[in-house]
């Protein structure tokens, strides 16, 4: 299962860029929040307005349907960079040293083919529902009130290709960990130990103080 981790940090270029395209994925976890509220808030006013005026929003179904590929897959990159996606440890957590590079590295390495080909196949996937020419350019659209469906075909090939990034950037951790037989590298999530977990949480609780 997913457990605590750690992503270390340094000076080196490998870091720089991890730190960089952090950045970016906080951004996209903070939208899919912020979506993830919005459809909370939407909820909130269909149920209200069935329930009081006998009236509920129209096309309530859509907006949940535009709105789910943002809250489910713009996070996913953010999640891989820190260690919090399912992962079961019962084997890896027993390895050390190369053993263990060497086993993120192979697994990280069969994530990235399978996220290349979501990325090819979800771009077909917008590709086929956008179109200039089209009113609100696009081919298709949502049942009820009419939505484009394009802007959230195209969220999956964005959040897939950012995870690709990151994909990449551990796999140059992991290698490097390989070659180097380092104990502690960058730019990958590590495995923390139950102390570890404990002297993490005191000191960001004190640092809340």
């Amino acid at each position: 299962m997913a457990g605590s981790f750690a992503v270390m940090r340094d000076s080196s270029l490998l870091s720089r860029l991890d730190r960089a395209l952090y950045g970016l994925e906080r951004f996209f976890a903070l939208i899919a929040g912020i979506f993830a509220f919005g459809l909370m808030v939407i909820a909130v006013v269909s149920v209200t307005g069935r329930n009081g005026f006998n009236e509920p929003l129209p096309g309530y179904v859509d907006w949940i349907e535009a709105f789910m590929p943002l809250i489910a897959i713009l996070g996913v990159s953010y999640v891989q960079r820190d260690g919090g996606h399912i992962r079961m440890d019962i084997v890896v957590a027993q390895l050390k040293g190369r053993a263990l590079w060497l086993a993120e590295f192979l697994t990280t390495f069969a994530i990235l083919i399978l996220i290349l080909a979501l990325v090819w196949g979800s771009w077909a996937h917008f590709d086929r529902s956008f179109d200039m020419t089209k009113p609100l350019w696009s081919r298709d659209s949502s049942i009820d009130i009419g939505l484009p469906i394009w802007p959230s075909k195209l969220v999956v090939p964005v959040a897939f290709s950012v995870m690709s990034l990151r994909l990449v950037l551990q796999l140059w951790g992991f290698g490097r960990a390989f070659v180097r037989g380092d104990e502690t590298p960058v730019a990958v999530p590590l495995i923390m130990s139950v102390a570890e977990q404990a002297a993490a949480e005191a000191e960001h609780i004190q640092g809340r103080d």
